[in-house]
Protein backbone atom coordinates (compact mmCIF):
# COMPACT_ATOMS: atom_id res chain seq x y z
CA UNK A 1 0.00 0.00 0.00
CA UNK A 2 1.18 3.12 -1.02
CA UNK A 3 1.60 5.69 1.88
CA UNK A 4 0.57 9.19 1.59
CA UNK A 5 3.16 12.35 1.65
CA UNK A 6 2.84 13.94 4.63
CA UNK A 7 2.96 17.52 3.24
CA UNK A 8 1.92 19.57 -0.06
CA UNK A 9 5.65 19.42 -1.52
CA UNK A 10 5.82 15.82 -1.47
CA UNK A 11 2.57 15.56 -3.08
CA UNK A 12 4.46 18.24 -5.60
CA UNK A 13 7.51 16.21 -5.85
CA UNK A 14 5.50 12.86 -6.99
CA UNK A 15 2.98 15.00 -9.25
CA UNK A 16 6.72 16.92 -10.95
CA UNK A 17 10.13 14.99 -10.00
CA UNK A 18 13.19 17.32 -8.86
CA UNK A 19 16.27 16.62 -8.91
CA UNK A 20 17.57 17.02 -5.65
CA UNK A 21 20.31 19.32 -6.12
CA UNK A 22 17.84 21.71 -7.60
CA UNK A 23 15.52 21.09 -4.44
CA UNK A 24 17.95 21.35 -2.15
CA UNK A 25 18.91 25.13 -3.87
CA UNK A 26 15.40 26.59 -3.63
CA UNK A 27 14.45 24.82 -0.12
CA UNK A 28 17.63 27.18 0.79
CA UNK A 29 16.63 30.05 -1.52
CA UNK A 30 13.29 30.37 -0.48
CA UNK A 31 14.13 30.27 3.70
CA UNK A 32 16.26 33.33 2.81
CA UNK A 33 13.69 35.31 1.09
CA UNK A 34 10.68 33.88 3.51
CA UNK A 35 8.89 32.63 0.10
CA UNK A 36 6.54 29.86 0.33
CA UNK A 37 8.72 26.84 -1.32
CA UNK A 38 5.87 26.07 -3.41
CA UNK A 39 5.88 29.89 -4.88
CA UNK A 40 9.68 29.80 -5.50
CA UNK A 41 9.68 26.61 -7.59
CA UNK A 42 6.80 28.29 -9.85
CA UNK A 43 8.87 31.22 -10.15
CA UNK A 44 11.70 29.20 -11.49
CA UNK A 45 9.99 27.26 -13.01
CA UNK A 46 11.15 24.25 -12.07
CA UNK A 47 7.22 23.03 -11.85
CA UNK A 48 4.05 24.84 -13.29
CA UNK A 49 1.48 26.23 -12.00
CA UNK A 50 -0.95 23.46 -13.52
CA UNK A 51 1.21 20.86 -10.93
CA UNK A 52 0.36 22.15 -8.11
CA UNK A 53 -3.08 22.39 -8.13
CA UNK A 54 -2.73 18.43 -8.46
CA UNK A 55 -0.77 18.67 -5.53
CA UNK A 56 -2.92 20.52 -3.68
CA UNK A 57 -5.85 18.32 -4.87
CA UNK A 58 -3.43 15.30 -4.28
CA UNK A 59 -2.65 16.43 -0.41
CA UNK A 60 -6.35 17.67 0.32
CA UNK A 61 -8.21 14.79 -0.75
CA UNK A 62 -10.06 16.92 -3.15
CA UNK A 63 -11.19 17.30 -6.98
CA UNK A 64 -8.62 19.66 -9.90
CA UNK A 65 -11.08 21.19 -11.84
CA UNK A 66 -10.49 23.27 -15.05
CA UNK A 67 -12.74 26.04 -15.65
CA UNK A 68 -11.07 27.81 -18.91
CA UNK A 69 -14.14 27.13 -20.86
CA UNK A 70 -16.65 27.12 -18.03
CA UNK A 71 -19.73 29.24 -18.59
CA UNK A 72 -20.23 31.10 -14.47
CA UNK A 73 -24.39 30.76 -13.12
CA UNK A 74 -25.12 34.14 -12.37
CA UNK A 75 -27.67 32.88 -9.95
CA UNK A 76 -24.57 31.14 -8.07
CA UNK A 77 -22.87 33.64 -8.43
CA UNK A 78 -25.04 36.27 -6.75
CA UNK A 79 -24.71 34.35 -3.97
CA UNK A 80 -21.91 36.47 -2.82
CA UNK A 81 -21.05 39.51 -3.96
CA UNK A 82 -18.48 39.66 -7.10
CA UNK A 83 -15.98 41.84 -5.32
CA UNK A 84 -16.07 39.07 -2.58
CA UNK A 85 -15.96 35.92 -4.73
CA UNK A 86 -12.57 37.56 -6.35
CA UNK A 87 -11.21 38.23 -2.86
CA UNK A 88 -11.57 34.87 -2.40
CA UNK A 89 -10.70 33.37 -5.39
CA UNK A 90 -13.22 31.59 -5.37
CA UNK A 91 -16.66 30.82 -7.86
CA UNK A 92 -19.17 28.59 -7.55
CA UNK A 93 -19.59 25.67 -9.98
CA UNK A 94 -22.95 23.98 -9.19
CA UNK A 95 -25.63 23.72 -6.45
CA UNK A 96 -26.95 20.54 -5.42
CA UNK A 97 -29.42 20.07 -2.96
CA UNK A 98 -27.60 22.07 0.74
CA UNK A 99 -24.46 21.91 -0.60
CA UNK A 100 -22.12 24.16 -2.73
CA UNK A 101 -19.28 23.22 -5.34
CA UNK A 102 -17.11 26.06 -5.57
CA UNK A 103 -13.41 26.19 -7.20
CA UNK A 104 -11.07 27.98 -5.13
CA UNK A 105 -7.14 28.80 -5.64
CA UNK A 106 -6.60 28.61 -2.45
CA UNK A 107 -8.61 25.90 -0.73
CA UNK A 108 -5.89 26.28 2.47
CA UNK A 109 -7.93 29.19 3.39
CA UNK A 110 -9.97 28.15 6.21
CA UNK A 111 -11.30 31.46 6.85
CA UNK A 112 -12.26 32.14 3.44
CA UNK A 113 -14.15 28.63 3.39
CA UNK A 114 -15.92 29.54 6.84
CA UNK A 115 -17.24 33.21 4.58
CA UNK A 116 -18.46 31.16 1.91
CA UNK A 117 -20.40 28.72 4.04
CA UNK A 118 -21.71 31.49 6.43
CA UNK A 119 -22.48 33.79 3.83
CA UNK A 120 -24.26 31.48 0.88
CA UNK A 121 -26.02 29.34 4.33
CA UNK A 122 -24.79 25.96 2.23
CA UNK A 123 -22.38 23.40 2.84
CA UNK A 124 -19.16 23.66 0.86
CA UNK A 125 -17.67 21.45 -1.65
CA UNK A 126 -14.22 22.89 -2.10
CA UNK A 127 -12.42 22.19 -5.68
CA UNK A 128 -8.79 23.68 -6.37
CA UNK A 129 -8.70 25.87 -9.85
CA UNK A 130 -5.96 27.85 -10.75
CA UNK A 131 -6.40 30.99 -9.63
CA UNK A 132 -5.99 33.10 -13.34
CA UNK A 133 -8.86 30.56 -14.25
CA UNK A 134 -10.80 31.91 -11.65
CA UNK A 135 -10.42 35.63 -12.29
CA UNK A 136 -11.00 35.37 -15.78
CA UNK A 137 -14.54 33.31 -15.24
CA UNK A 138 -15.70 35.99 -12.59
CA UNK A 139 -14.42 38.72 -14.86
CA UNK A 140 -16.33 37.29 -18.23
CA UNK A 141 -19.64 37.75 -16.37
CA UNK A 142 -19.40 41.63 -16.17
CA UNK A 143 -19.38 41.79 -19.80
CA UNK A 144 -22.66 41.92 -21.71
CA UNK A 145 -23.54 38.48 -22.78
CA UNK A 146 -23.50 37.67 -26.48
CA UNK A 147 -26.92 37.16 -28.21
CA UNK A 148 -28.10 33.34 -28.54
CA UNK A 149 -28.71 32.18 -32.49
CA UNK A 150 -32.50 31.63 -31.49
CA UNK A 151 -32.80 34.99 -30.16
CA UNK A 152 -30.95 36.62 -33.12
CA UNK A 153 -32.93 34.66 -35.40
CA UNK A 154 -36.23 35.24 -33.89
CA UNK A 155 -35.07 39.09 -33.91
CA UNK A 156 -34.28 38.96 -37.81
CA UNK A 157 -38.12 37.28 -38.38
CA UNK A 158 -39.67 40.49 -36.52
CA UNK A 159 -37.51 42.89 -38.05
CA UNK A 160 -38.29 41.80 -41.44
CA UNK A 161 -34.43 41.46 -42.27
CA UNK A 162 -34.53 38.51 -44.37
CA UNK A 163 -37.25 36.64 -46.57
CA UNK A 164 -36.71 32.75 -46.46
CA UNK A 165 -36.90 31.62 -50.35
CA UNK A 166 -34.85 29.45 -52.42
CA UNK A 167 -31.76 30.48 -54.41
CA UNK A 168 -31.04 29.06 -57.19
CA UNK A 169 -26.86 28.07 -56.65
CA UNK A 170 -25.61 27.82 -60.06
CA UNK A 171 -26.79 31.87 -60.74
CA UNK A 172 -25.56 33.37 -57.67
CA UNK A 173 -23.57 36.76 -58.70
CA UNK A 174 -20.41 36.52 -56.96
CA UNK A 175 -20.26 40.13 -56.50
CA UNK A 176 -23.72 39.80 -54.59
CA UNK A 177 -22.45 36.46 -52.82
CA UNK A 178 -19.44 39.14 -51.40
CA UNK A 179 -21.66 41.91 -50.61
CA UNK A 180 -24.20 39.51 -48.59
CA UNK A 181 -21.39 38.11 -46.59
CA UNK A 182 -20.24 41.47 -45.09
CA UNK A 183 -23.77 42.28 -43.97
CA UNK A 184 -24.37 42.96 -40.56
CA UNK A 185 -27.23 39.96 -39.61
CA UNK A 186 -25.16 37.68 -41.57
CA UNK A 187 -22.00 38.70 -39.50
CA UNK A 188 -24.26 38.54 -36.24
CA UNK A 189 -25.86 34.76 -37.55
CA UNK A 190 -22.14 33.24 -37.81
CA UNK A 191 -20.55 34.43 -34.95
CA UNK A 192 -23.49 33.12 -32.86
CA UNK A 193 -23.31 29.85 -34.47
CA UNK A 194 -19.37 29.46 -33.10
CA UNK A 195 -20.43 31.36 -29.78
CA UNK A 196 -23.26 29.15 -29.21
CA UNK A 197 -21.06 25.82 -29.62
CA UNK A 198 -18.03 27.21 -27.98
CA UNK A 199 -20.65 27.71 -24.91
CA UNK A 200 -22.08 24.24 -25.12
CA UNK A 201 -18.68 22.68 -25.33
CA UNK A 202 -18.89 21.57 -28.86
CA UNK A 203 -16.41 19.42 -30.70
CA UNK A 204 -17.47 20.23 -34.52
CA UNK A 205 -20.22 22.28 -36.12
CA UNK A 206 -22.18 20.60 -38.94
CA UNK A 207 -23.89 23.33 -41.09
CA UNK A 208 -25.84 21.39 -44.05
CA UNK A 209 -27.77 22.32 -46.88
CA UNK A 210 -31.16 20.70 -47.67
CA UNK A 211 -33.74 21.27 -50.19
CA UNK A 212 -35.54 23.81 -48.39
CA UNK A 213 -33.88 24.37 -45.05
CA UNK A 214 -29.98 24.40 -43.90
CA UNK A 215 -29.83 22.42 -40.84
CA UNK A 216 -27.38 22.84 -38.12
CA UNK A 217 -25.49 20.63 -35.25
CA UNK A 218 -23.53 20.54 -32.94
CA UNK A 219 -21.36 17.75 -31.82
CA UNK A 220 -21.39 17.60 -28.30
CA UNK A 221 -19.66 15.00 -26.37
CA UNK A 222 -19.56 12.33 -29.48
CA UNK A 223 -23.23 12.87 -29.97
CA UNK A 224 -24.83 15.28 -33.31
CA UNK A 225 -27.79 17.54 -31.49
CA UNK A 226 -29.77 20.18 -33.70
CA UNK A 227 -29.58 23.58 -33.24
CA UNK A 228 -31.95 26.77 -34.46
CA UNK A 229 -31.25 26.32 -38.21
CA UNK A 230 -30.48 29.64 -39.94
CA UNK A 231 -32.48 30.89 -42.84
CA UNK A 232 -31.81 28.95 -46.36
CA UNK A 233 -31.71 32.03 -48.55
CA UNK A 234 -28.70 32.96 -46.26
CA UNK A 235 -26.56 29.84 -46.92
CA UNK A 236 -24.34 30.93 -49.40
CA UNK A 237 -23.36 33.77 -47.72
CA UNK A 238 -23.02 32.70 -44.28
CA UNK A 239 -21.08 29.94 -46.01
CA UNK A 240 -19.18 32.65 -47.98
CA UNK A 241 -18.68 34.45 -44.88
CA UNK A 242 -16.84 31.02 -43.67
CA UNK A 243 -14.54 30.90 -46.82
CA UNK A 244 -13.64 34.64 -46.05
CA UNK A 245 -12.48 33.55 -42.51
CA UNK A 246 -10.79 30.76 -43.52
CA UNK A 247 -8.98 32.43 -46.75
CA UNK A 248 -10.64 29.82 -49.07
CA UNK A 249 -11.90 30.55 -52.82
CA UNK A 250 -15.39 32.12 -52.52
CA UNK A 251 -15.77 31.46 -56.04
CA UNK A 252 -14.88 27.83 -56.16
CA UNK A 253 -18.00 25.58 -55.12
CA UNK A 254 -17.17 22.66 -57.57
CA UNK A 255 -14.30 20.80 -54.98
CA UNK A 256 -13.71 20.22 -51.46
CA UNK A 257 -11.83 22.91 -49.58
CA UNK A 258 -9.99 22.70 -46.51
CA UNK A 259 -9.09 25.95 -44.44
CA UNK A 260 -8.75 27.01 -40.61
CA UNK A 261 -8.97 30.43 -38.67
CA UNK A 262 -8.41 31.61 -35.17
CA UNK A 263 -11.52 32.83 -32.97
CA UNK A 264 -11.22 34.91 -29.81
CA UNK A 265 -14.79 34.56 -28.07
CA UNK A 266 -15.97 33.45 -23.83
CA UNK A 267 -12.35 34.47 -22.99
CA UNK A 268 -10.29 32.33 -25.13
CA UNK A 269 -8.54 31.29 -27.99
CA UNK A 270 -9.56 28.50 -30.13
CA UNK A 271 -8.43 26.89 -33.45
CA UNK A 272 -11.43 26.20 -35.98
CA UNK A 273 -10.36 23.93 -38.61
CA UNK A 274 -12.82 24.13 -41.67
CA UNK A 275 -14.08 21.52 -44.17
CA UNK A 276 -16.40 22.70 -47.34
CA UNK A 277 -17.72 19.67 -49.29
CA UNK A 278 -19.93 20.10 -52.18
CA UNK A 279 -23.72 18.62 -52.15
CA UNK A 280 -27.08 18.82 -54.89
CA UNK A 281 -28.16 21.62 -52.35
CA UNK A 282 -25.02 23.52 -51.72
CA UNK A 283 -21.84 23.55 -49.71
CA UNK A 284 -21.77 21.00 -46.35
CA UNK A 285 -19.36 22.82 -43.72
CA UNK A 286 -17.91 21.04 -40.74
CA UNK A 287 -15.82 23.26 -38.55
CA UNK A 288 -13.90 21.11 -35.87
CA UNK A 289 -13.21 23.43 -32.67
CA UNK A 290 -9.77 22.87 -31.40
CA UNK A 291 -9.51 24.29 -27.97
CA UNK A 292 -6.14 23.48 -26.64
CA UNK A 293 -7.20 24.53 -23.01
CA UNK A 294 -8.96 21.16 -23.24
CA UNK A 295 -5.88 19.12 -23.63
CA UNK A 296 -4.50 17.34 -20.43
CA UNK A 297 -1.63 18.56 -19.32
CA UNK A 298 -0.52 15.32 -17.96
CA UNK A 299 -0.94 11.97 -17.50
CA UNK A 300 -2.53 12.42 -14.06
CA UNK A 301 -5.04 14.54 -16.09
CA UNK A 302 -6.47 11.54 -17.71
CA UNK A 303 -8.22 9.90 -14.76
CA UNK A 304 -6.43 6.40 -15.49
CA UNK A 305 -6.57 3.88 -13.10
CA UNK A 306 -3.49 3.49 -10.97
CA UNK A 307 -2.31 0.43 -12.83
CA UNK A 308 -3.17 1.67 -16.63
CA UNK A 309 -0.55 5.15 -14.91
CA UNK A 310 1.87 3.19 -14.05
CA UNK A 311 2.27 0.50 -16.93
CA UNK A 312 2.30 4.11 -19.55
CA UNK A 313 4.87 5.73 -17.10
CA UNK A 314 6.92 2.81 -17.07
CA UNK A 315 6.88 2.80 -20.70
CA UNK A 316 7.24 6.19 -21.70
CA UNK A 317 10.42 5.81 -19.02
CA UNK A 318 12.09 3.93 -21.31
CA UNK A 319 14.74 5.09 -23.47
CA UNK A 320 13.86 4.08 -26.55
CA UNK A 321 10.65 1.04 -28.04
CA UNK A 322 7.31 1.81 -29.37
CA UNK A 323 4.10 2.76 -27.66
CA UNK A 324 0.66 2.57 -30.04
CA UNK A 325 -2.12 4.01 -29.04
CA UNK A 326 -5.47 2.28 -30.93
CA UNK A 327 -9.06 3.05 -31.25
CA UNK A 328 -11.75 4.30 -33.71
CA UNK A 329 -11.91 7.61 -35.17
CA UNK A 330 -13.02 10.17 -32.36
CA UNK A 331 -11.89 8.15 -29.57
CA UNK A 332 -9.32 10.52 -27.96
CA UNK A 333 -6.18 9.15 -29.44
CA UNK A 334 -4.60 12.59 -30.66
CA UNK A 335 -5.57 14.01 -27.09
CA UNK A 336 -3.79 10.68 -25.11
CA UNK A 337 -0.66 10.93 -27.52
CA UNK A 338 -0.22 15.46 -26.46
CA UNK A 339 -0.57 14.33 -23.15
CA UNK A 340 2.28 11.61 -23.42
CA UNK A 341 4.43 14.12 -25.71
CA UNK A 342 3.97 17.00 -22.70
CA UNK A 343 5.51 14.41 -20.35
CA UNK A 344 8.24 13.67 -22.67
CA UNK A 345 8.94 17.62 -23.58
CA UNK A 346 12.43 18.83 -21.60
CA UNK A 347 14.89 20.87 -22.93
CA UNK A 348 17.44 17.65 -23.66
CA UNK A 349 14.64 16.09 -25.25
CA UNK A 350 13.96 16.74 -28.77
CA UNK A 351 10.82 15.77 -30.34
CA UNK A 352 9.54 15.81 -33.89
CA UNK A 353 6.06 14.69 -35.11
CA UNK A 354 3.92 13.82 -38.10
CA UNK A 355 0.51 14.88 -38.23
CA UNK A 356 -2.32 15.52 -40.99
CA UNK A 357 -3.41 17.74 -39.75
CA UNK A 358 -1.35 19.13 -37.13
CA UNK A 359 -4.35 20.00 -34.73
CA UNK A 360 -2.58 21.71 -31.60
CA UNK A 361 0.38 23.72 -31.84
CA UNK A 362 2.16 22.33 -29.00
CA UNK A 363 5.39 24.89 -27.26
CA UNK A 364 8.91 23.06 -27.39
CA UNK A 365 7.44 20.36 -30.12
CA UNK A 366 8.64 20.45 -33.83
CA UNK A 367 5.64 19.34 -35.61
CA UNK A 368 5.37 18.58 -39.33
CA UNK A 369 2.35 18.78 -41.13
CA UNK A 370 1.89 15.79 -43.52
CA UNK A 371 0.98 17.09 -47.69
CA UNK A 372 0.87 13.53 -49.89
CA UNK A 373 -0.30 16.17 -52.88
CA UNK A 374 3.74 17.13 -52.82
CA UNK A 375 4.84 13.51 -51.80
CA UNK A 376 5.32 14.53 -48.24
CA UNK A 377 3.91 11.15 -46.91
CA UNK A 378 4.04 9.88 -43.42
CA UNK A 379 6.70 7.46 -44.74
CA UNK A 380 8.76 10.41 -46.68
CA UNK A 381 8.51 12.78 -43.41
CA UNK A 382 9.66 9.59 -41.14
CA UNK A 383 12.78 9.23 -43.24
CA UNK A 384 13.61 12.91 -43.07
CA UNK A 385 13.06 12.95 -39.43
CA UNK A 386 15.54 10.36 -38.86
CA UNK A 387 17.69 12.74 -40.03
CA UNK A 388 17.28 15.51 -37.47
CA UNK A 389 18.24 13.91 -34.21
CA UNK A 390 15.36 13.12 -32.54
CA UNK A 391 14.83 11.23 -29.30
CA UNK A 392 11.49 11.42 -29.24
CA UNK A 393 9.25 10.53 -32.54
CA UNK A 394 5.55 11.08 -33.00
CA UNK A 395 3.84 9.65 -36.24
CA UNK A 396 -0.06 10.29 -36.29
CA UNK A 397 -0.84 7.33 -37.75
CA UNK A 398 0.64 4.53 -38.97
CA UNK A 399 -1.15 3.12 -42.01
CA UNK A 400 0.68 0.97 -44.55
CA UNK A 401 3.72 -1.30 -44.66
CA UNK A 402 6.45 1.26 -45.53
CA UNK A 403 5.53 3.69 -42.74
CA UNK A 404 4.99 0.47 -40.20
CA UNK A 405 8.66 -0.57 -41.32
CA UNK A 406 10.71 2.34 -40.73
CA UNK A 407 8.77 3.25 -37.50
CA UNK A 408 9.63 -0.01 -35.78
CA UNK A 409 13.26 0.09 -37.49
CA UNK A 410 13.37 3.98 -35.55
CA UNK A 411 12.27 2.48 -32.60
CA UNK A 412 14.91 -0.56 -32.69
CA UNK A 413 17.82 1.60 -33.08
CA UNK A 414 17.63 4.26 -30.39
CA UNK A 415 14.06 6.21 -30.76
CA UNK A 416 10.91 6.78 -28.61
CA UNK A 417 8.12 6.21 -31.01
CA UNK A 418 4.47 6.93 -30.27
CA UNK A 419 1.85 6.50 -32.83
CA UNK A 420 -1.98 5.24 -33.29
CA UNK A 421 -3.94 2.53 -35.29
CA UNK A 422 -7.16 1.54 -36.02
CA UNK A 423 -7.89 -1.26 -34.21
CA UNK A 424 -10.47 -2.41 -31.61
CA UNK A 425 -8.49 -3.56 -29.30
CA UNK A 426 -4.94 -3.56 -27.47
CA UNK A 427 -3.61 -6.77 -28.73
CA UNK A 428 -4.92 -6.42 -32.32
CA UNK A 429 -2.11 -3.72 -32.55
CA UNK A 430 0.34 -6.21 -32.45
CA UNK A 431 -1.74 -8.74 -35.28
CA UNK A 432 -2.35 -5.42 -37.18
CA UNK A 433 1.75 -5.26 -37.89
CA UNK A 434 2.13 -8.72 -38.44
CA UNK A 435 -0.77 -8.02 -41.58
CA UNK A 436 1.69 -5.00 -42.86
CA UNK A 437 4.82 -7.49 -43.08
CA UNK A 438 6.66 -6.44 -39.98
CA UNK A 439 8.19 -10.15 -38.69
CA UNK A 440 7.35 -10.91 -35.07
CA UNK A 441 10.90 -10.73 -33.79
CA UNK A 442 11.09 -7.05 -34.58
CA UNK A 443 7.63 -6.35 -32.80
CA UNK A 444 8.84 -8.45 -30.05
CA UNK A 445 12.13 -6.25 -29.64
CA UNK A 446 10.56 -2.96 -30.20
CA UNK A 447 6.86 -2.29 -29.24
CA UNK A 448 6.74 -1.86 -25.23
CA UNK A 449 2.89 -0.84 -25.00
CA UNK A 450 -0.21 -1.16 -27.15
CA UNK A 451 -3.60 0.61 -25.59
CA UNK A 452 -6.79 0.86 -26.79
CA UNK A 453 -8.83 3.45 -25.47
CA UNK A 454 -13.01 4.71 -26.25
CA UNK A 455 -14.51 7.67 -24.94
CA UNK A 456 -17.78 7.52 -22.85
CA UNK A 457 -20.33 10.02 -22.03
CA UNK A 458 -20.19 11.09 -17.65
CA UNK A 459 -23.30 11.77 -16.23
CA UNK A 460 -24.36 15.37 -15.41
CA UNK A 461 -23.17 15.60 -11.20
CA UNK A 462 -26.44 17.73 -10.82
CA UNK A 463 -29.43 16.14 -12.46
CA UNK A 464 -28.46 12.15 -12.30
CA UNK A 465 -30.79 10.12 -11.11
CA UNK A 466 -30.81 7.00 -8.66
CA UNK A 467 -32.26 3.98 -9.94
CA UNK A 468 -32.77 0.12 -9.32
CA UNK A 469 -31.64 -1.76 -12.21
CA UNK A 470 -32.88 -5.61 -12.08
CA UNK A 471 -30.40 -8.10 -12.60
CA UNK A 472 -31.98 -9.54 -15.33
CA UNK A 473 -30.49 -6.61 -17.03
CA UNK A 474 -27.00 -7.35 -16.43
CA UNK A 475 -27.38 -10.33 -17.58
CA UNK A 476 -29.04 -9.75 -20.75
CA UNK A 477 -25.93 -7.68 -20.94
CA UNK A 478 -23.42 -10.46 -20.39
CA UNK A 479 -22.56 -8.90 -17.20
CA UNK A 480 -22.18 -10.80 -13.95
CA UNK A 481 -24.08 -8.94 -11.46
CA UNK A 482 -21.75 -10.34 -8.91
CA UNK A 483 -19.40 -7.80 -9.96
CA UNK A 484 -21.72 -5.04 -9.96
CA UNK A 485 -23.11 -5.89 -6.05
CA UNK A 486 -24.31 -3.61 -3.77
CA UNK A 487 -23.62 -0.47 -6.37
CA UNK A 488 -26.18 2.34 -6.71
CA UNK A 489 -26.89 2.61 -10.68
CA UNK A 490 -27.99 5.80 -12.03
CA UNK A 491 -29.87 7.04 -14.86
CA UNK A 492 -29.99 10.39 -17.09
CA UNK A 493 -32.22 13.19 -16.29
CA UNK A 494 -31.29 16.51 -17.70
CA UNK A 495 -30.68 20.19 -16.77
CA UNK A 496 -29.92 23.83 -17.55
CA UNK A 497 -26.13 22.49 -16.57
CA UNK A 498 -25.94 19.84 -18.94
CA UNK A 499 -28.60 21.62 -21.61
CA UNK A 500 -31.10 19.19 -20.86
CA UNK A 501 -28.77 16.21 -22.43
CA UNK A 502 -28.48 14.45 -18.83
CA UNK A 503 -24.53 14.16 -19.91
CA UNK A 504 -21.84 16.50 -19.17
CA UNK A 505 -18.34 15.95 -20.19
CA UNK A 506 -16.39 12.78 -21.43
CA UNK A 507 -14.01 10.93 -19.76
CA UNK A 508 -11.61 7.80 -21.08
CA UNK A 509 -11.69 4.22 -21.01
CA UNK A 510 -8.22 2.40 -21.32
CA UNK A 511 -7.19 -1.09 -21.96
CA UNK A 512 -3.25 -0.88 -21.63
CA UNK A 513 -1.29 -3.96 -22.53
CA UNK A 514 2.75 -3.48 -20.96
CA UNK A 515 4.51 -6.09 -23.41
CA UNK A 516 6.44 -8.01 -20.75
CA UNK A 517 8.59 -11.21 -21.38
CA UNK A 518 5.39 -13.70 -21.55
CA UNK A 519 3.88 -11.11 -23.74
CA UNK A 520 7.27 -11.03 -26.11
CA UNK A 521 7.08 -15.16 -26.36
CA UNK A 522 3.78 -14.70 -27.84
CA UNK A 523 4.08 -12.61 -30.24
CA UNK A 524 7.08 -15.24 -31.30
CA UNK A 525 5.71 -18.03 -31.61
CA UNK A 526 2.02 -17.15 -32.17
CA UNK A 527 1.34 -13.27 -32.97
CA UNK A 528 -2.86 -13.64 -33.11
CA UNK A 529 -5.08 -11.11 -31.19
CA UNK A 530 -6.81 -13.53 -29.06
CA UNK A 531 -3.57 -15.45 -27.65
CA UNK A 532 -1.81 -12.27 -26.85
CA UNK A 533 -5.00 -11.00 -25.10
CA UNK A 534 -5.04 -14.08 -22.95
CA UNK A 535 -2.07 -13.35 -22.03
CA UNK A 536 -2.34 -9.87 -20.93
CA UNK A 537 -5.51 -10.78 -19.25
CA UNK A 538 -4.23 -13.03 -16.94
CA UNK A 539 -1.02 -10.74 -16.40
CA UNK A 540 -3.65 -8.40 -15.12
CA UNK A 541 -4.64 -6.27 -18.15
CA UNK A 542 -8.54 -4.84 -17.54
CA UNK A 543 -10.51 -4.85 -20.55
CA UNK A 544 -12.48 -1.53 -21.84
CA UNK A 545 -15.60 -3.33 -20.67
CA UNK A 546 -14.38 -4.32 -17.12
CA UNK A 547 -12.88 -0.69 -16.99
CA UNK A 548 -16.43 0.58 -18.16
CA UNK A 549 -17.68 -1.38 -15.42
CA UNK A 550 -15.71 0.19 -12.86
CA UNK A 551 -16.95 3.37 -14.02
CA UNK A 552 -20.18 2.01 -13.38
CA UNK A 553 -19.89 1.03 -9.90
CA UNK A 554 -18.38 4.62 -9.47
CA UNK A 555 -21.43 6.25 -10.23
CA UNK A 556 -19.73 8.32 -12.99
CA UNK A 557 -22.23 7.10 -15.69
CA UNK A 558 -24.89 4.59 -17.44
CA UNK A 559 -24.92 0.96 -18.06
CA UNK A 560 -26.71 2.15 -21.31
CA UNK A 561 -23.64 4.51 -22.46
CA UNK A 562 -20.83 1.56 -21.63
CA UNK A 563 -22.53 -0.77 -23.69
CA UNK A 564 -22.52 1.56 -26.52
CA UNK A 565 -19.00 2.09 -26.19
CA UNK A 566 -17.43 -1.61 -25.46
CA UNK A 567 -18.02 -5.00 -26.87
CA UNK A 568 -17.84 -7.76 -24.96
CA UNK A 569 -14.59 -8.85 -25.26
Amino acid sequence: MTKHPKNLIECLKQIRPIEADIFAEAEKEAEQLNKPLEQLLIEQGVVSDIDLVLAIADYLDIRPISISSFTPNSQLIDLMSRDRWKELNALPICKTGSQLTVAMSDPFNIVGRDTITSSTQLELIPMVALEKEIHNAINSMTTEPTQALEDILKDMAEENDVEVGQDNLDETNLDDVLENAGEAPVIRITNSILIEALRKHASDIHIEPMEKTVRLRNRIDGVLYESPSPPKNLQNAIISRLKIMSQLDIAERRIPQDGRFKIKALGKEVDVRVSMLPTVHGEKVVMRILDKTALAPSLEALGLDQVAHDNFTYALDQPYGMILVTGPTGSGKTTTLYSALQELNKVGTNIITTENPVEYQLHGINQVQINPAVGLTFAAALRSILRQDPDVVMVGEIRDGETATIAVEAALTGHMVLSTLHTNDAAGAIARLTDMGIEPFMLASSVLLTQAQRLYRKLCPVCKKEIDLPTEVLKRSRIDPALLEGTQFYQKAGCPKCNGIGYKGRGALMEILLVNDQIRKTILSNPDADAIATIAVQNGMRTLREAGIERIRDGLTTLEEIMRVTSEH
